[in-house]
C-alpha cells in the first residue's frame, strides 16, 4: 500500500501541474490577443498619420516650388492645395506673425507681395517640421513592431513549452493512473 500511496500523490501533483499548464496557455494567449489587437490599433493609427504627413510633405514641396519658380498663381487656382495649406497653416506651430503672413498669402494670392522669400522660408520650416515628425512616426511604428514581433516569439515559446509539458503530463498521468488499477488488481 506503500507504493499506492505514492502513485496517489504523484497523480495528485500531475493533476495539479496539468492545471498550471493549461492556465499558462490561456494566459499567455490572452496576452498574445491583447497585445495583437493593440498593434493593429496602432498600425492603423500610424498609416493615417503617416499618409496625411506624406500627402502635406508633397503639397507644400509643389507650394515651395511653384513660388520659387515665380509661378504662384498656377499652385493658389488649386483649390485643393489652396484649402490643404490653409487647414495646415491652422494646425502648424508657428508664430502667428508667420501664420497671418501665410493666411494673407493663401487668401488674396497674387494681389498679396510680401517677399516670397518668406513665404517660402515659412513653407519650408513647415515642410522640414512634417518631415521630421513623419521620421519619428515612422520609427516609432518600427520599434513597436519589433517589440511586437518579440513579445509573440516569447509567448509562442511560453505556449509551446507550457503544451509539451502538459502532453507529457497527460501521458504520465495517464500512465500513473494503470499502474494504480494494476497494484489494486495484484492485492485483490
Amino acid at each position: 500500500s506503500d507504493v499506492c500511496s505514492s502513485d496517489l500523490a504523484a497523480l495528485t501533483q500531475l493533476n495539479k501541474d496539468i492545471e498550471q499548464h493549461k492556465a499558462n496557455v490561456a494566459e499567455a494567449k490572452k496576452t498574445m490577443a491583447t497585445a495583437t489587437a493593440l498593434r493593429e490599433k496602432e498600425a492603423a493609427a500610424f498609416a493615417t498619420e503617416s499618409s496625411d504627413l506624406k500627402t502635406n510633405v508633397a503639397a507644400l514641396g509643389k507650394a515651395i516650388a511653384a513660388i520659387e519658380a515665380g509661378t504662384p498663381g498656377s499652385f493658389l487656382q488649386s483649390t485643393a492645395a489652396v484649402s490643404a495649406l490653409q487647414k495646415m497653416t491652422v494646425d502648424a506651430d508657428m508664430s502667428s506673425a508667420d501664420r497671418d503672413i501665410l493666411t494673407s498669402f493663401l487668401s488674396e494670392g497674387q494681389g498679396y507681395a510680401p517677399q516670397s522669400g518668406q513665404i517660402v522660408g515659412i513653407l519650408k520650416q513647415m515642410k522640414d517640421t512634417m518631415e521630421k515628425t513623419l521620421a519619428e512616426v515612422t520609427a516609432a511604428e518600427e520599434e513597436a513592431i519589433k517589440n511586437y514581433d518579440a513579445l509573440m516569439a516569447a509567448k509562442k515559446k511560453e505556449v509551446d513549452a507550457n503544451t509539451a509539458a502538459l502532453e507529457s503530463k497527460l501521458e504520465r498521468v495517464g500512465q500513473t493512473g494503470l499502474d494504480i488499477v494494476e497494484i489494486g488488481r495484484a492485492h485483490v
